[in-house]
């Protein structure tokens, strides 16, 4: 039938260890360049890995992405003051708050409220005198709507003066400080 003599032997058995020690090998450098990908690419990455190309657009990534916020928060600021000066000079004109009126006042509390929240800012519900931006309160509707005013336009100045690095007190207090007046004025209307 079959019969091996030691020469044929000894070929299949080279010839299988061959094969064995080329498959082990493979295997371990498929490992190492798995985890050589997975440093750099995984979700355990190390920044001080990366190439330098790498770090520098993701640094301009993030400053390009700073910039627009803050230049969005800019055009919120100018749409809010906008928005408060039209329903200061309707209240000059009519003596009262119209529907359309209310509906702006809306939308100021919306940006006031986006303004302050990209201050990182939250509800002041603390009414203590050093917290306060206006310290006397508001009676009548007349006086509210000029504070409004005032207060958007404080609240602009603020955010002109900040850069997108920072983060300003007197903001998110102004901005806090309009939004009870439009509440105000809401309740009051």
């Amino acid at each position: 039938m079959f019969s091996l003599n030691a020469y044929s032997f000894l070929r299949i058995l080279r010839t299988t260890l061959c094969v064995l020690v080329i498959s082990v090998c493979s295997a371990i450098c498929a490992i190492g360049q798995q985890a050589d990908n997975n440093s750099v690419l995984g979700p355990n990455r190390d920044d001080s890995e990366q190439p330098r190309s790498v770090k520098d657009f993701l640094a301009k990534q993030r400053a390009e992405k700073a910039k627009k916020e803050h230049e969005e928060l800019l055009q919120r600021g100018d749409e809010l003051l906008q928005l408060t000066g039209q329903l200061e000079t309707a209240y000059e004109q009519n003596k009262n708050l119209t529907a359309a009126d209310l509906n702006k006042l809306v939308t100021v509390e919306k940006l006031a409220e986006k303004i302050r929240k990209s201050m990182g800012g939250d509800d002041d519900d603390d009414d203590r005198p050093e917290n306060a931006v206006k310290k006397e309160p508001v009676e009548d509707v007349a006086d509210a709507v000029v504070n409004l005013k005032e207060m958007a336009v404080k609240l602009v100045d603020e955010l002109k003066r900040t850069s997108r690095f920072g983060i300003s007190a007197v903001a998110i207090q102004t901005s806090n400080s309009v939004l009870k007046l439009v509440r105000f004025l809401r309740l009051k209307r």
